[in-house]
């Protein structure tokens, strides 16, 4: 029999996902915002995860950040992220929600969801960059492996859904490019970030007081995954070749893959290792800091399926300067709030040259805009009301929908 929603009164929504842990990308942050938005709203969030509640990210003081019910199901075996504790979990309570949003695909909690909500509880797969066809030009052989898994399970997880997000115009245009079966309905969701907390003189403070060298020095703020993906070695080389020596580079994020000893040799032999700082992952008033007391973000991807560090920077007001496969980027260029340039060496030393060549009023300009782009693009105001639209749980005035069955798949 099909569970009905909710006709009155508060709605619930259910978050799952793989890992809170935040070094393991934009996914975890990503449900940490949209708990916020889904609370400023008035109503309930949950949050099922697959990591143990015995050790890693739990214990380890990430819970912390989400202001709502975390509910950990692991711990999680392997790269596919299998428990026999999770389908069990989500069976035993889908009567309790109104919705779910599944964050990431190609691991067993996004067929664990289809499921066990598939024809009973609406929900919406967030693949959060993961069907984007640089991975089948980059990586082939793995494609191959994925090809075989989504005609088994992948492809019926999404189909089954009543919507795929995607976050950005390229994302809707290109989603799944190289899969066959894709019947599912896609919906382009307002994205972003919600923004800085605190106070922005107190956060400066405490990032400086941290990182004391960079007192009243210029530097340019790559924040993000230490991975080929984003580019950091081109961005060493390009630094080394247009950097003006009085502006320094830090590096922040936290390294995944054990790439940073690599980089830093490249950087000792291009004679810039000293103007280099590595600062490991940061987060919170250190995290908001790290944009205020910045001249520049800067983002050379090969693949970004957003970008939330983007719409971070834009919303302090800090000029992005970004490649074009960051997949907001042409937004980002057409409101004038930033630079863009090619995923090279080449490209990302240009980036660096426009920025030194900028005047102060052309950079109070920019800065400007990049706070108006954030604020009109990437502020998340409208996200939550969007997914609730798409699933049917509220009508056009925002007020919980009438009950409604749920159907069995995509239409």
């Amino acid at each position: 029999m099909l569970d009905l929603l909710a006709s009155e009164g508060e709605l619930k929504i259910l978050h799952i996902i793989r890992t809170l842990n935040p070094e393991g990308g934009g996914p975890s942050e990503s449900v940490r915002m949209f708990a916020l938005a889904h609370q400023k709203l008035g109503w309930n969030v949950e949050v099922v995860t697959l990591d143990s509640p015995d050790d890693g990210p739990l214990k380890d003081g990430y819970r912390s950040a989400f202001v709502c019910p975390v509910h950990p199901c692991g711990p999680a075996l392997g790269r596919y992220g299998y428990s026999s504790h999770l389908e069990p979990w989500l069976r035993a309570n889908r009567s309790r929600f109104d919705g779910v949003i599944v964050n990431g695909i190609w691991q067993y909690h996004s067929l664990a969801a289809r499921r066990a909500f598939s024809g009973r509880v609406p929900y919406a797969v967030f693949s959060h960059g993961m069907l984007d066809p640089y991975f089948k030009r980059r990586f082939p052989l793995k494609h191959l492996k994925k090809l075989a898994y989504w005609i088994l399970a992948e492809s019926r997880n999404l189909n089954q859904a009543h919507v795929v997000c995607v976050t950005s115009p390229e994302e809707y245009r290109t989603v799944a490019e190289g899969f066959p079966f894709r019947r599912f309905r896609r919906l382009l969701v307002p994205y972003g970030s919600a923004g800085p907390e605190g106070d922005a003189s107190a956060n400066r403070a405490a990032f400086l007081a941290a990182w004391p060298h960079l007192v009243d020095r210029r530097f340019l703020l790559f924040l993000g995954r230490i991975h080929p993906k984003k580019g950091c070695d081109l961005l060493i080389d390009a630094f080394a070749r247009s950097a003006q020596q009085d502006i320094h580079l830090v590096m922040a994020g936290p390294d995944e893959i054990g790439w940073t000893a690599e980089l830093k040799a490249r950087a000792a032999a291009l004679g810039i290792g000293d103007r280099i700082t590595w600062t490991g992952m940061l987060r919170g008033a250190e995290k908001w800091g790290a944009f205020y007391a910045a001249n520049a973000f800067i983002l050379p991807s090969h693949q970004e399926n957003f970008g939330i560090a983007v719409a971070d920077a834009l919303a302090c007001g800090l000029i992005p300067l970004i490649s074009d496969k960051v997949n907001i980027a042409p937004e980002v260029d057409a409101d004038h709030a930033g630079l863009v340039e090619t995923d090279t060496v080449e490209g990302t030393a240009r980036l660096i040259e426009r920025f030194q060549a900028m005047t102060a009023s052309e950079r109070e300009a920019m800065q400007a805009a990049a706070l108006a782009c954030y604020r009109s693009r990437y502020s998340l105001a409208d996200a939550p009301l969007v997914i609730y639209r798409a699933l049917g749980l509220i009508d056009e005035t925002g007020k919980p929908a009438a009950p409604t069955a749920v159907p069995s798949a995509a239409q």
